[in-house]
C-alpha cells in the first residue's frame, strides 16, 4: 500500500480549509485516511503560528514508514525540525529549463533573425547606392562639360 501524505480539502465554497492527512494514494483526496496529523488555513496570513500546525513527531513516523508527502506537504514539513533535523529535505520543485522554448520555436527566432539581418544589409546597401547615385550626376556632369569644353577647344583650332 502506498502512502502519501497530503491535503484533504474542507471549508466551505471560496473558504478553504485543509487537514494535513496521511492517506493511501489510491483514496480520493477528500475521502478516506489513516490519521490526520495537522491542519493548514490558507487564509490567514503567512506569519500566522495558526497558518500551518502540523504534529512533526507523528509526521516523522510516517515518513520513516514510507509515506511520501506532496510538494506542498514536504514544503511544509521541511520547516519543522524534528530532533534538530527537518522531517523531510524539501528542494525547490520547478524546473528552470521548462519554459524555454522547444527546438522549432528556436529554429523559427533565428529565422527570423537572419531575415531581420538580411533586411538591415539591403537597406544599408541600397542607402549607400542612393547616395552614390546623388554623388555620381555631380561627378557625372562634370567629365561632360569637360568633354564639351574639349570639342569647343577643338572646333576653334579648326
Amino acid at each position: 500500500m502506498a502512502l502519501k501524505i497530503r491535503l484533504a480539502r474542507g471549508g466551505s465554497k471560496k473558504r478553504p480549509f485543509y487537514r494535513v492527512v496521511v492517506a493511501d494514494s489510491r483514496a480520493p483526496r477528500d475521502g478516506r485516511y489513516i490519521e490526520k496529523i495537522g491542519t493548514y488555513d490558507p487564509r490567514l496570513p503567512k506569519d500566522s503560528e495558526n497558518r500551518v500546525q502540523i504534529d512533526g513527531e507523528k509526521a516523522a513516523e510516517w515518513v520513516k514508514k514510507g509515506a511520501k508527502p506532496t510538494d506542498r506537504v514536504a514544503r511544509f514539513l521541511s520547516a519543522i525540525e524534528v530532533d534538530g533535523k527537518p522531517v523531510v529535505a524539501w528542494e525547490h520543485g520547478n524546473n528552470p529549463q521548462k519554459g524555454e522554448p522547444g527546438t522549432k520555436a528556436k529554429e523559427r527566432v533565428q529565422e527570423k533573425a537572419d531575415k531581420e539581418a538580411a533586411r538591415k544589409e539591403a537597406e544599408e546597401e541600397a542607402k549607400k547606392a542612393a547616395e552614390e547615385a546623388k554623388n555620381a550626376p555631380a561627378e557625372e556632369e562634370a567629365p561632360a562639360e569637360a568633354e564639351a569644353e574639349a570639342e569647343a577647344e577643338e572646333e576653334k583650332a579648326e
